[in-house]
Formats: C-alpha cells, structure tokens, sequence
C-alpha cells in the first residue's frame, strides 16, 4: 500500500523488545558479524545462517497464539473481524510487488535448483585468492558451483556456515574488480562504479576471466551472498536484455549527456562541424572509429541528430566490450537463468547483486563539505537527523540517488568527490 520495500520482517517491525524480554538464544545458535559489521544468527545445528533474530520468531509466535485465545473468548455473537472489502481476487502483477516479494520468489525458485547433497568445496589462500580461486572454479561443473559452499582458506581452522564465504567473496571481489588487473575500469575520476576496461584485451586470457567473474557473480546471487563493489547502471541494464538509451548516460557521464541533450533540442545548423565519426584515447593514441560506414564524410544536421546521438551511446556503452561483456554474461546466465531477472528493474538488480552494505553515517557527516551554509544550519541538522533515522536500505537509496551508486567506494566516504556537496546546494 505504501510502495515501501524493507529488508526486515514486517511482523517484527513493531515489536519494541528489550535484552531481558527476549531471553538467552535458543540452543545452538550464535551472534557474528559481517565485514561490514551486520549482524547475524548462526545455527550450529542445522548449519544455517539468517539475519533475522530466532529469539523473534519465538516471540512472534507466542503473541499470535495469545491474540487467537483471546479470540475465542468473545461472545458468540460479536463478530471478532469485520468483513474483508470488496477485492480483485488477482494477486498485483509480479512487476509491481516490492524487492523483498520479488527477492522471496527469486530465492524460492533458486533453492529447487540448488542440488540437496554434496558441496562446492573451494580452498585457497588468502595471498592468492584470485588466481587460486579463478583455478578452481573454472574446472568445475554448473551443477557444482551450484552446491552449498564449503570455503576454507589453506592453513586456518573454522567451519563455514556462512561466514567464510562471505569473506571470501569479499576478499575475492577487491581483487577480480581492481581496476589494476585491466578487467575493469572506473566510469569516471570523481564516481567509482566499475565498467568493463574496452582495452582488456592486453590480457590475451581476458575473455576467460570475464567469464570466470560472470560465475562468480552469478554464484553470489545464487547463495545469497554479494559481490563488493558497484557496476554502473547501464551495466545492470545490459544484464537484463534492455536496451541503452540516452538517459542512462546522464549517471555515467552527466557532462556528456548534456550536450548531447543540447544537439538534440537545439537547431545545429551553422553552428557545429561534427561528423558520425568518434575519437577515443587507446593508450595515449588518439584514434578514429566511424559511428556508421562512411560516417568521417557524414555531417550531424538536424535530419539526422536522433540518429547520431543514438549510435554515440551505443558505441559509448558497448563499442569494443562486446566479446567481454557476452563472456561475463554466459557466465552469470549459467549460474542465474536470465527469466528470473525479468523482474527486476536495474536498480533493484545492483541491489540483489551487490547488497545493501553498511553505510557509515559519521564516515559520510566527517567527508562532506558544505559551501554556503555550516554544521550549525537548520537544513543540515534536519539532513543528518533525516539520514541517522534511515534504516540500511533508505541511506543505500538515499546514496543510490546522489551518486548512481548504492555501493561506498572501498575508500570510504572521502573518495566521493564533490557528490554530496551538489545535493547539500540543492537543499538550500
């Protein structure tokens, strides 16, 4: 009804129980703590990890069985329920349904698909987690890695019930997504979501890391875990099988984008000398690639602006990253069937794949800098005080909104450049 999705339970939402209310664990169970430092349950018994409380569950229970004893108590002629309204016996479309509904059904068609004995048994060191793992993986079957996983770093005791593979993905994502292997490459200086590097190819393996990284990326959706790190949106688009436009080059390159706004609203005619033709930069050369055949002799006018803005985004999102980009997706599409994408949007996709992730508020406070205003200003107090009341999911949208990005940099706060300042303006 209110459009709002939440990572929590909503039946848990409004129970205020303190420490003493909820008791002791129940036996068998145990509280960590992710690298990001979420909380979480883990069952030594059933080998099973949750976020949500167990201690809840119980409570939840026992309130529900006290409400309906309650319920038999009323007299026999008090209806205890109004009547239900007049509704459409049609559930909503699947579209319309919130991230949590769509991630339920999503992990409920995974879970049938995942192999009920066995496991994806992984072991590596931390000092060559990359290689090590990329060595493995790549020998092993779909219907493998598509077991619960059994990680163990080479010389360390533990047992994983989750949180060693969580480590280890996160360890592993800082190294396949560091733009210094050549894979990948930041959209820009100042904004660090990833995008496939055109000049990969210097790695003559490259297309089999590609594909190694789609596994990887399709295996942390699979076992609910995330990748660390942040694509750029078209990025997720094109993982859906939607086509680019315009539009979604304004959160990659907002410069960009409004010029080629202005040629399309503006008339062009003595004005500029532009052909269908683009120069890049191919380590320290500037070369030429011609946007259609014969496009160095073809002027943009008016006629054909739509045209010439079109091809440009095209090239700008998929020119020389097509081989690498089918790699990395038959890899993902092995792991994670392409259907049960369909319904999700990219936003909500960059959400599903890299999480949430811990939002430091006073990381974010310390790195922002505000020009015409000060700390002591009603409107900043009022922000912060809006962003300290947000739960994980309403800063990663918040975050989301001002960067493109629901995902901080590895560096913190401080490596967003000039990103909140623009927003803080804006508020004044």
């Amino acid at each position: 009804e209110t459009g709002v999705s939440t990572w929590h339970d909503p039946r848990f939402r409004d129970m205020e129980m303190d420490p003493v209310e909820l008791g002791v664990l129940p036996p068998g169970w145990e509280i960590r703590y992710t690298a990001n430092g979420r909380q979480y349950f883990v069952d030594h018994i059933n080998r099973t990890t949750q976020f949500t409380d167990p201690r809840l569950t119980v409570n939840v229970t026992r309130r529900i069985s006290t409400n309906i004893s309650q319920l038999d108590h009323l007299p026999a002629f008090q209806d205890p329920l109004p009547p239900p309204p007049c509704q459409d016996p049609l559930p909503p479309p699947v579209e319309k349904r919130d991230l949590v509904h769509k991630m339920h059904r999503m992990r409920s068609q995974l879970n049938d698909m995942q192999p009920n004995i066995g496991h994806c048994r992984i072991e590596v060191t931390r000092e060559n987690v990359f290689e090590e793992s990329y060595h493995q993986i790549m020998r092993m079957r779909v219907r493998d890695l598509k077991k619960r996983l059994l990680i163990r770093f080479r010389g360390e005791e533990g047992l994983d019930y989750g949180g060693i593979a969580r480590e280890w993905l996160y360890l592993l994502s800082h190294e396949m997504l560091n733009p210094y292997y050549g894979l990948f490459q930041y959209s820009r200086q100042d904004v660090y979501t990833l995008q496939i590097n055109r000049d990969s190819g210097v790695n003559p393996e490259h297309l089999s890391y590609f594909y190694f990284v789609g596994r990887i990326i399709g295996m942390a959706v699979f076992h609910g875990l995330y990748i660390d790190g942040g694509f750029t949106l078209p990025f997720y688009k094109q993982l859906l099988g939607r086509p680019i436009s315009l539009e979604d080059m304004e959160s990659v390159d907002p410069e960009f984008y409004r010029s080629l706004k202005w040629v399309l609203e503006n008339d062009l005619d003595g004005v500029i000398d532009t052909t269908f033709e683009v120069e890049y930069d191919w380590f320290g050369k500037v070369l030429q690639r011609e946007l259609m055949a014969g496009g160095k002799d073809i002027p943009v006018t008016n006629s054909n602006k739509e045209e010439y803005v079109s091809l440009y985004v095209q090239w700008r999102f998929k020119a020389g990253i097509e081989k690498q980009f089918i790699a990395l997706q038959r890899g993902f599409n092995e792991i994670i069937p392409a259907q049960l994408l369909k319904m999700f949007d990219e936003k909500e996709l960059e959400l599903v794949i890299s999480g949430l992730g811990k939002i430091d508020v006073k990381d974010w406070r310390m790195n922002t800098r505000l020009k015409n205003c000060s700390l002591d200003s009603d409107i900043i107090k009022w922000f912060w005080k809006i962003v300290e009341s947000f739960d994980d999911e309403m800063r990663a949208r918040l975050l989301q909104f001002v960067t493109g990005s629901s995902r901080v940099p590895l560096e913190g706060f401080k490596a967003l450049q000039g990103i909140i300042i623009t927003l803080l303006q804006s508020l004044l």
